[in-house]
């Protein structure tokens, strides 16, 4: 076996969803990625540093033991609130952390858990 001569980059993670329309309400209008293209079954989404979002319907059966999307938001507060005020589910709502960042913890529309960030403010 050979020795990776670096470290992998995060290209793309893929999200599998029972409505696409809905996901990306959820992803692009919500919470803010770029859709960059739509070809139904999917939509590819992207993140300011450049990490690709791939939306993917299909039959999915989502976890709370699964990984989780963790993204950084300008607004983190009035997402969550709008979120929550659209029937979306709000498992941990905006708090401070002890390593320099608020967080929050929802639900997509196809309960898939998605960490929900921002820098803290300063005191």
């Amino acid at each position: 076996m050979s020795t990776p001569t670096s470290t992998p980059a995060l290209a793309r993670i893929i999200v599998s969803t029972s409505d696409l329309e809905r996901a990306v309400a959820f992803y692009a209008e919500l919470v803010g990625l770029e859709l960059t293209r739509r070809s139904d079954p999917f939509a590819w989404l992207h993140t300011a540093d450049g990490v690709e979002l791939m939306l993917h319907e299909r039959d999915t059966t989502p976890s709370r033991a699964s990984v989780s999307v963790g993204l950084v938001i300008a607004e983190l507060d009035a997402t969550v609130a709008r979120w929550q005020a659209a029937g979306g589910e709000v498992i941990d709502p905006p708090v401070d952390q002890p390593w320099g960042e608020r967080m929050a913890v929802v639900t997509d529309p196809d309960g898939h858990v998605v960490c929900l960030s921002q820098a803290a403010q300063p005191a």
